[in-house]
Parts: structure tokens; sequence; C-alpha cells
């Protein structure tokens, strides 16, 4: 593997030249600082460190030779917690004092994680019966958004889940949906069934009434081919809505 220096790959660093100690070496302070919390975090996990302690030392492998507490109170005053930091837009995370690309790529390789690891526990699953799970999945990968998102999770006949497809982004508000791509799509994927999932950024799951008529208009194309349409969860901040439990479907 060939070496290289910061100075071949200034994106790499979030530091201001000014800041940077001399010789390069941390003061002694943020050094004990940085091994009291990964001790810590060592020791008990998640649950021994307050969120922006979390997050700090997601920080430290972005900012490696300054104090980043300052920065990490600054990203869960803006954001509100560690969950809204990770998955804020690049656009709004670079309006706070002290980001650039380092911190925002680890924030969405944190992001990707997260995500990856929620939707391994549901691919290729039975998904009527890991429904905990699929919630799980939904609301990590959605309830925080900022805009609308709609996903279309594709079932063979034994209900198990073998596709997951962002089919449309939106506004804050609405999001374009189209019937027969949601219809041709299943077919391509030789599924069964679907399962339409959107979030509300707002945080209120409750549908409104283009939501109620895009999914009518979406079950009367899977009814047209055969296919089951099983739900459409609403996702919002903290809750979801079944349209199957409501009653819509």
């Amino acid at each position: 593997m060939s070496n290289f220096s910061e100075k071949s790959f200034p994106f790499m660093m979030d530091e201001a030249p000014e800041t940077k100690p001399v010789g390069g070496k941390q003061p002694s302070y943020i050094v004990d600082h940085r091994q009291r919390l990964r001790a810590r975090f060592m020791a008990g996990g998640a649950d021994a460190m307050p969120e922006y302690e979390l997050l700090e030392l997601v920080l430290f492998r972005a900012i490696p030779r300054r104090d980043v507490k300052p920065l990490a109170r600054a990203l869960m005053d803006r954001f509100g917690d560690f969950n809204r930091v990770i998955t804020a837009s690049e656009a709004r995370l670079r309006d706070i004092s002290g980001v650039g690309d380092a911190v925002v790529t680890e924030l969405k390789i944190v992001e990707a994680a997260a995500h990856r690891m929620a939707r391994s526990k549901i691919m290729q699953t039975q998904i009527l019966s890991s429904w905990d799970a699929l919630l799980d999945y939904c609301h990590t990968t959605m309830a925080h958004r900022e805009t609308e998102q709609f996903r279309v999770l594709y079932l063979d006949r034994k209900n198990t889940l073998i596709g997951d497809e962002e089919q449309a982004k939106g506004t804050v508000d609405h999001v374009p949906v189209y019937p027969r791509e949601v219809a041709k799509r299943a077919l391509e994927f030789n599924a069964s069934a679907v399962i339409l999932v959107h979030n509300h950024p707002s945080g209120d799951p409750s549908p409104s009434q283009s939501d109620i008529d895009m999914t009518q208009k979406v079950n009367a194309a899977c009814d047209a081919l055969g296919l089951t349409l099983h739900d459409h969860l609403i996702i919002g901040k903290s809750t979801e809505l079944s349209f199957r439990a409501e009653g819509y479907l």
C-alpha cells in the first residue's frame, strides 16, 4: 500500500491551519480526554455516555488534533439529537462552522452503516413474521429525513423480501408516486406482493387525502396484475401508521 500525506489529500482534514498545534501533536488535555471517552465507551458502550460524547467519538476520526467538544455541542444544538445529526443533509451540516469534508464523510459513513445493519435484518426474511425488524429498518432509514421519500418493498410468494427500492423523492410535504411504475417493477422482480413505505418529515404519520388516493390507485394497479398490496406504512418521527391496521386497505 502506498504512503500518502495530508498535503496530498487536504479534503481528509477539517482543521484550519492556524489551529494545528506546533509539531502536529495533540495537547495533553485533548489526548487524555479522548482516552477517557474511548475507555468509557469500551467499558459501558453507548449507554455509558450522553449523545454529544458519542458524537465526539465519531468526530475524533475526522478531526484528529483538535478539541471536538464545541463542534459536537454545536451539532447537537442545531439538530437536536445524534440521529438527526448523522441523517442531516450535507448542505445543512456545512452550515455549522467547523464542518468540512472529513466531518461530513464520517457522519455519512455512520449513517450508511446503520442503514446497512438494519436492512440486513430483513432482507431474505419472511417479512410478515419479522414486522418489528421491518419497522426498525423503516424508522432508521426514513424517520429523520427532511424531505419525503417513497420506498417499495417487493415480496415473493412466501412473503420473503426480495427487493427494496426508493421509488421517488419529494419535498417536505409531497412525493410523486406513479402506480404503473410500482406495478412494473414488481413484475420485473417477479414479486407476488408489495409494501409501500413513505415518511412524513413533519413527524405526524396521519395520512393526507392524497396519500389515501395514491394508495387506492396502487392497489388497483396491483389487483389488475394479480399482485397483493400488503400495506402502506407512513413513518413519523417516533411512530408509524399502517393503512392495513387503520382500515384504509
